[in-house]
């Protein structure tokens, strides 16, 4: 028996208390190298996230949450407002780091909420809640992918086709990943999905890191290319499309790795549903539709000479690289969360399904 370590046997995101890091798995190094990296500086923090070293909306939450406990654990201060100061210029510089990920957002604002709820303690006390709540942020990720995945399940059957889009997977969360949640699942009851990864240009997360991640856990996927898809949908190969998602606006609309749109808008011409995988951390009720999420803008370079070993497009020439695109709510069959599965009319669902999540909140503090 092999004693090889396989990717999915690393955590993607983790702390290290004792050396006050930041451990992740480089993610720009797969899949020809495993180099974790153990950052304990916030510039070098920072530089990750921007430059998808983490990535994966769950991830980058959880990696933000972390680092921001760590900025915390290094302010000298005496006082809560000389702290308040402090933590709130750590939390900005974080925050400037990628700017459609909601959950990088979320999860600062809520380290933000432990420390304006708890002025009366000592600076020591309230680092400690820091560290309590990153913690339990990660824990959080891991039980809402699961859930995610078994209502994920709900919507297939044994030896179906599936087709998904960028790395929604265990390499984009803590684990199991958002889209790829009830593949795992599935996989582990013997359903015998038949998996299309597309390679998702221009950086590749599909075949770099989705067709990786999968493939070294037995799941039986086919990478294609991005301009395939409409092919093996058209050849009755794909019974759903599962992905994930950056942010969800009120609406539904939803914001996604660049090409999702294009997938969504085949799959309505062959009859294939659409599954948008979010936990509720992602869905913005504040953002009322996909027009108003800020989509951000990546260098020229990724396009242009990233993956070749000579240039690929003249000197010059005018590029146009946004990271993300909008999924409109018509063309999604569903939103998959860990509290259910929402549908049209979006407006009045993804409420309900924070109604749900209320409820249980209340019920576990009641307890």
């Amino acid at each position: 028996m092999s004693n090889k370590k396989s990717i999915m046997d690393y955590e993607t995101v983790a702390l290290d208390d004792g050396k006050s890091a930041l451990v992740i798995i480089d993610q720009t190094q797969l899949p020809y190298n495993t180099e974790i990296l153990e950052l304990t500086k916030q510039e070098d923090i920072w530089d990750a996230i921007y430059l998808l070293k983490v990535r994966g909306a769950p991830a980058i939450g959880v990696a933000a949450a972390i680092g921001i406990y760590l900025a915390a654990k290094e302010i000298k201060a005496e006082t809560y407002d000389e702290f308040y100061q402090q933590f709130s210029k750590a939390k900005e510089y974080l925050a400037s780091a990628r700017p459609t990920a909601v959950n990088l957002f979320w999860a600062l604002d809520r380290m933000d909420d432990v420390v304006k709820a708890n002025k009366d303690k000592s600076v020591a006390e309230i680092k400690e809640l820091l560290h309590k709540e990153a913690v339990e942020i990660k824990e959080e990720d891991i039980w809402v992918c699961k859930q995610i995945g078994e209502y994920g399940l709900s919507l297939v059957k044994p030896g179906d086709g599936l087709l998904t889009h960028c790395n929604a997977g265990q390499l984009a969360t803590a684990k199991y990943g958002t889209a790829t949640a009830l593949m795992y699942l599935g996989q582990e009851r013997g359903y015998n999905f038949k998996i299309f990864a597309d390679e998702t240009r221009p950086l590749l997360q599909g075949a770099r890191l989705t067709a990786y991640e999968l493939h070294e856990s037995g799941l039986d996927v086919t990478l294609i290319c991005d301009n395939m898809s409409a092919t093996v949908m058209k050849n009755g190969w794909v019974n759903a499309v599962f992905v994930g998602c950056d942010r969800v606006a009120a609406n539904g609309d939803t914001a996604n790795k660049i090409g999702t749109s294009v997938v969504a808008t085949v799959a309505k011409r062959y009859n294939v549903p659409v599954y948008i995988c979010a936990p509720t951390s992602t869905i913005d009720l504040n953002t009322k539709t996909g027009a108003d999420i800020h989509i951000e803008q990546r260098p020229a370079e990724e396009i242009t000479e990233m993956w070749y070993k000579k240039r690929m497009a003249p000197e010059g020439v005018k590029v146009f690289n946004p990271a993300f695109d909008v999924t409109d709510n018509d063309l999604i069959a569903g939103i998959v969360t860990e509290y259910g599965i929402a549908r049209a009319p979006y407006t009045e669902s993804l409420k309900e399904i924070f109604a749900k999540k209320e409820a249980a909140k209340a019920a576990k503090e009641t307890k």
